[in-house]
């Protein structure tokens, strides 16, 4: 009975955790499709292929602790040896983080143009694929919880290259937003928003798949499916958050208001207006960053500044 707590008893939260997970991603997905109407079709059903993923995972994961504490109950060998069904986590997980991993590689070739980078992102998520695959024929070639630490070189290459591609995909995109900085305060404070998520949704991913192989490294207890089973939902849920929060990257009406509020200040005191840069923050797919050489959200357009400050300066020239 101790065995069966100490090994099943890891399973269960990871599943209950993993379900958890899923139960924000259809959140996200019912948000995605209600806000985003107009994101093209192949965004849509990227969008749709991750959430079925998500479901089929979610759904293999709770058959796989029904099977031997439901159906097999009482079946010593059931508790002890793991299902094809189980095996299809390692693998679900992997291709769900490849097709995650892919994403954020496409975004950043759109965002720096740098395909050193973008080859390194994606040569570490196919191997972590590579690994992940692995490691499911590995469970069906060794389905004995105990010794589970026979096939660890190909969990190590799965988890050591999900961690990298993750780590080169923060690293990347804050160092890109960093760099085009605009110096407007309104634009940075965008900036920073998105930083900061970068940098959140990056390093939990990361430090979830560090942490799962140091503990399974460090024991045969199966306390490292704490962390594997909801691996997956992470990762979905990473990429929807990502996605849902282009609505809150633009400006609010109180800050365009203040900032056109702002452009009038002189008129009929005699002092000539401050020309005012107004910057487009795009919500698409292909310009969600700062860049203003590329494909950036933030644009400016010459013409239209130097027509308003020319109207402001005649509205200025009258007001006296």
């Amino acid at each position: 009975m101790a065995n069966l707590a100490s090994r099943y008893g890891p399973i269960f939260i990871g599943v209950v955790f993993n379900i958890l997970l899923y139960g924000i991603m259809i959140t996200q997905t019912f948000l995605y499709f209600a806000v985003y109407k107009n994101d093209r079709f192949w965004m849509k059903a990227f969008v749709g292929l991750l959430f079925l993923c998500d479901t089929i995972n979610c759904a293999l994961d709770v058959a796989f602790v029904y099977i031997p504490l439901v159906s097999d109950y009482g079946n010593q060998d059931a508790l002890n040896t793991a299902t094809w069904v189980f095996a299809t986590d390692p693998a679900m997980t992997a291709i769900i983080a490849l097709l995650v991993q892919m994403f954020f590689a496409w975004r950043v070739k759109v965002l720096t143009g740098n395909w050193f980078v973008v080859g390194f992102i994606a040569l570490c998520s196919i191997c972590q694929w590579c690994g992940g695959l692995g490691t499911a024929i590995a469970v069906g070639m060794i389905p004995e919880f105990v010794h589970f630490q026979k096939f660890e070189v190909i969990v190590i290459i799965w988890l050591v290259f999900s961690a990298l591609a993750d780590t080169a995909i923060t690293l990347a995109l804050t160092w890109h937003l960093r760099k085009h900085k605009t110096g407007f305060t309104v634009t940075d404070d965008v900036v920073d928003r998105i930083i900061r998520m970068t940098v959140q949704t990056g390093l939990v991913t990361a430090l979830c798949a560090i942490i799962d192989l140091i503990a399974f490294l460090a024991t045969p207890t199966g306390i490292h499916l704490i962390f594997n089973l909801p691996l997956s939902k992470l990762y979905t849920n990473s990429l929807m958050s990502s996605l849902n929060s282009r609505a809150g990257w633009g400006y609010s009406s109180s800050a365009v208001q203040a900032m056109h509020d702002s452009s009038r200040i002189g008129v009929g005191t005699g002092r000539r207006p401050v020309p005012q840069v107004f910057i487009d923050v795009e919500t698409h797919e292909e310009h969600e960053m700062v860049d203003q050489d590329r494909k950036g959200i933030i644009q400016r357009d010459a013409s239209s500044i130097e027509s308003f400050a020319r109207q402001a300066g005649k509205d200025g020239a009258n007001a006296v």
